[in-house]
């Protein structure tokens, strides 16, 4: 799996993830017109078990797209708290969960950088990615890549899949 057009063609579940500034709103909107139902769980994290809402939206049937994960706490528990709430072991049991389901987790990036906090989160998301990437697909997506869509009562995205100019790869 190389791009995203392929991870939609061959994932039953993709999961979202990039630093909060990363618009990505319009790739929800063509995932779902895709057949992809839209989960958001980025709620307060449970103190015994953090990972219990995100194995729920895994059990879900169907194809599944979740905005933001265990990764994202990964990320922005030290930098906003000095810690994470999420053991690595957790987040590596997650992404095998999202393998196990046919899945892949989805890196969004973006040249675009406007503070301090902005350009910690992206190397803390590019170290877990790495990490990550043993243990299931990892597509990375440069958000600014994504071309508009075509004209046409059809296209009311503001990004369509498989019409991408940037680079997509796997990690």
């Amino acid at each position: 799996m190389h791009t995203l057009h392929q991870a939609v063609a061959q994932c039953r579940t993709l999961v979202l993830e990039g630093p909060d500034d990363i618009g990505r709103s319009g790739l929800l909107s063509e995932l779902a017109r895709h057949g992809f139902l839209i989960r958001r769980a980025r709620e307060q994290l449970q103190q015994v078990d953090p990972t219990r809402p995100y194995r729920e939206l895994l059990a879900a049937p169907g194809l599944l797209a979740v905005d933001g994960s265990i990764i994202h706490e990964l990320v922005y528990g030290p930098l906003r708290r000095g810690h994470s709430r999420v053991t690595w072991i957790q987040a590596l049991d997650f992404a095998e969960a999202v393998a196990e389901r046919d899945g892949a987790l989805v890196h969004l990036t973006s040249p675009q950088i406007r503070d301090a906090e902005s350009a910690e989160a992206t190397s803390a998301y590019e170290r877990a990615f790495r990490t990550l990437t043993r243990h299931v697909p990892v597509v990375t997506v440069d958000v600014s890549g994504l071309s508009p869509p075509v004209r046409g009562p059809a296209s009311s995205s503001p990004f369509q899949l498989g019409r991408c100019t940037g680079k997509l790869t796997v990690g």
